[in-house]
């Protein structure tokens, strides 16, 4: 009996885990370690939404299987939201399938739409379901940047032209994870020109739609007329409304894509604890207020992170959007890798990052810093890294950091 299983062996270890596996050893043993590794939110949701997940869990029916594809007020809800924030018409019923996540989303259509040996085109560096929903899936990566300018294009017909087989899907997220890039709608407008033309599917990951800053807001590709000829987009309630454990995102788009990954959902699960549907309609069609005051309080976070940690001697460019900071390496210490500089950081600053290489090759030399402890431990954050730097010889400005 063979236990070299062809999937796993596809999959290389996961390097962000080795980072996570130190915090963890740190904190049981009594580190006060300051996470800015995972994008795990720090804020609760609405009130008015727990009060409705509690609502509807003491009901007697609500504790049976629900709808794999959602349940047709969330959906309704979901299409609602595209209506009024992108001003996008979206059919509930046939364009728009409530997943677990947008992770589970993004892996579920990989399963139904890719057969062994199909090449997509992905970003590196990349969040990792983007390439390994895929490659779990039987296919080939093909990377492409993740910078929207002239070089992405030319990427995108270099791989249409010496690929074989050509390539059957790309996925896009903006605004980035983890680099905090974004688009505008020309952008997209000519991303679904090249689409159509060159007969490829296009998989949008928007989950990070509401978390923009200095007043420039994100763009969906449904936005672009024809788009939906071509295109499916992810979103999730996760960061918009502090809801990441409770694991709801959304698939729209095109219904092809739409059918066909609510077929193989229907194999693989009953959907979604239903008052945790219910709570998310009320998340949907709800008062809005968190969405701003998350925007403004991560905004805020953002700042201080810059800030702080520039002072300390790490300048970090200002993300225009999502919850993370991608940081190059200080000059200094670039030598020691994106992993090697993380291990450092949390044993000698108390400071948890994600090391850049485990997004992508194309990662090395950077960091990704998740924006989720208050401004507080962001300045504590600041002066331990100081120490940090001072101790490996780098010349620091003589301002205390914070």
């Amino acid at each position: 009996m063979s236990d070299d299983f062809y999937r796993i062996k596809r999959l290389p270890p996961y390097i962000i885990a080795e980072v996570n596996a130190m915090r963890a050893a740190a904190r049981s043993g009594g580190e006060d370690i300051i996470d800015l590794g995972m994008g795990n939110p720090d804020l609760p949701p609405p009130p008015h939404v727990i009060e409705k997940l509690v609502e509807v869990a003491q009901k007697p029916s609500a504790h049976g299987y629900s709808q794999s594809k959602g349940i047709p007020g969330l959906r309704r809800a979901q299409a609602n939201y595209y209506g009024r924030r992108f001003g996008v018409d979206v059919d509930p019923e046939t364009e728009v399938v409530v997943t677990m996540g947008s992770k589970e989303g993004l892996a579920s259509l990989a399963t139904a739409i890719t057969a062994p040996g199909d090449v997509i085109l992905a970003p590196n560096p990349s969040y990792p379901i983007h390439t390994f929903g895929f490659i779990i899936a039987g296919a080939t990566i093909r990377a492409v940047p993740t910078t929207p300018d002239e070089a992405y294009f030319q990427s995108l017909q270099r791989a249409m032209e010496f690929t074989i087989p050509r390539p059957s899907v790309l996925v896009v997220n903006y605004p980035s994870n983890p680099t905090a890039e974004t688009v505008d709608l020309a952008f997209y407008e000519r991303l679904v020109a090249w689409a159509k033309e060159n007969q490829v599917w296009i998989i949008s990951d928007l989950a990070y739609s509401e978390l923009y800053y200095d007043g420039k807001p994100t763009v969906s590709i449904l936005q672009v007329k024809g788009a939906k000829d071509v295109a499916i987009e992810f979103t999730s309630l996760s960061k918009t409304y502090s809801m990441a454990g409770w694991r709801i995102g959304f698939a729209v788009g095109n219904r092809k894509l739409i059918a066909a990954m609510t077929r193989v959902k229907s194999y693989l699960d009953y959907g979604a604890f239903t008052p945790i549907q219910a709570a998310a309609c009320a998340a949907l069609n709800g008062p809005q207020d968190i969405v701003e005051a998350n925007r403004q309080l991560y905004h805020k976070r953002r700042d201080v992170l810059v800030e702080s940690f520039g002072r300390a001697g790490w300048d970090i460019p200002a993300p225009p959007a999502s919850m993370f900071a991608w940081a190059p390496l200080p000059p200094a210490l670039k030598h020691l890798g994106s992993l090697e500089f993380s291990k450092q950081l949390l044993t000698h600053a108390q400071v948890a990052v994600a090391p850049g290489v485990g997004y992508g090759e194309n990662g090395e030399g950077f960091v990704r810093i998740a924006m989720v402890e208050n401004e507080q431990r962001l300045r504590q954050a600041a002066r331990n890294v100081k120490r940090y730097l001072a101790s490996m010889g780098v010349n620091t400005p003589s301002r205390n950091a914070g």
